[in-house]
């Protein structure tokens, strides 16, 4: 367990329990207009659950007031403020918080108010009876665009395939883990972190719990388009080689195919004799060989890409400040 213990606040009305039953883990970026409210109802929902515990959040180097508003509860709930040196990614900062957190149960969750705090109750049911995880899974998509449908379904049904981790294709970020599960995750090394992978990876006794996602309180969406592909790109290349797979079978039926054609040429010469050579046909072949070569170097270079950072080892984040309901700022 990462000690993250900081100086003393002069007037601190609730403190931090040295062992807390669970934890909860909530990153946030740029959230100043639903954090506060956020935090209410987890400390809420918390406190009918079981009567020692925290929260932790991770701010994820936010540019608004997300930090400040969520440090001004200190004083109120048993509350955790992990401030990062500036943006690192979601993955980065759940890891960062279970790092963090102390509890024998450790729950993660967003910081929109969408997820239902009336499922925690049954997540930790779950635990007592023996289930070392329970995940939160969309109980339907009928609010979701058929594009956003259809790039889903392609994403999970890609990165299933060819490996041996089952990552369900509905699953959310809002999940109660063990402790020994908690433990194991945070022995891992890497730095491209896809912690739905993870989590399958690391296996233990799971079960989902169906749950429907109610509307953002305020403000978007950190994850557009352009961040869902990055890490969809991060899931692919960390959980199944198969890209590299394909590739490799793409060269070879291309080469089986240029060797029969190159033996029905001969053939003809041999029987028919030479005649004028095409060079359209010539040039859309080089043009097809020179595309496929650009695009396997392509796929390589992502993975040799992941390579490259992990050889660099430098951490997946730096902290830059602490303030908790123990002891104030670090």
């Amino acid at each position: 367990m990462n000690d993250l213990t900081a100086l003393a606040l002069p007037t601190v009305a609730c403190r931090l329990p040295q062992n807390p039953t669970l934890s909860l883990v909530v990153p946030a970026f740029n959230e100043e207009e639903c954090i506060v409210e956020a935090l209410r109802k987890i400390d809420l929902a918390a406190c009918r659950v079981v009567d020692c515990y925290e929260i932790i959040i991770v701010d994820d180097g936010s540019t608004d007031r997300t930090y400040e508003l969520a440090c001004t509860l200190c004083s109120v709930m048993p509350l955790r403020v992990i401030r990062f040196s500036r943006n690192f990614g979601k993955e980065q900062a759940l890891m960062a918080g279970l790092q963090a957190a102390n509890g024998q149960a450790v729950v993660t969750m967003d910081a929109d108010g969408q997820e239902p705090l009336s499922a925690l109750p049954v997540m930790f049911d779950h635990w007592r009876n023996g289930y070392k995880m329970a995940y939160a899974v969309l109980a339907h998509r009928r609010d979701e665009t058929v594009v956003k449908k259809f790039l889903t379904k392609a994403f999970y049904n890609a990165l299933n395939f060819g490996t041996d981790v089952a990552i369900p294709a509905d699953a959310r970020d809002f999940r109660l883990m063990d402790r020994r599960v908690v433990d194991a995750i945070t022995s891992l090394t890497e730095r491209n972190r896809f912690m739905k992978g993870l989590y399958g990876w690391v296996g233990f006794k799971s079960i989902a719990v169906p749950v429907q996602l109610s509307a953002r309180q305020a403000g978007q969406s950190k994850f557009g388009f352009r961040r869902l592909s990055q890490l969809a790109l991060t899931g692919v290349t960390s959980f199944t080689a198969w890209p590299l797979r394909v590739w490799t079978g793409i060269g070879t039926a291309v080469a089986l195919l240029s060797l029969s054609y190159g033996i029905f040429l001969a053939g003809r010469t041999f029987l028919l004799g030479t005649d004028l050579p095409g060079w359209s046909t010539l040039a859309v072949g080089m043009l097809f060989l020179g595309g496929v070569q650009l695009v396997s170097i392509g796929v390589l270079g992502e993975y040799i890409a992941r390579i490259f950072t992990d050889v660099n080892g430098r951490p997946g984040f730096i902290i830059d400040c602490v303030l908790s309901s123990v002891t104030g700022l670090q």
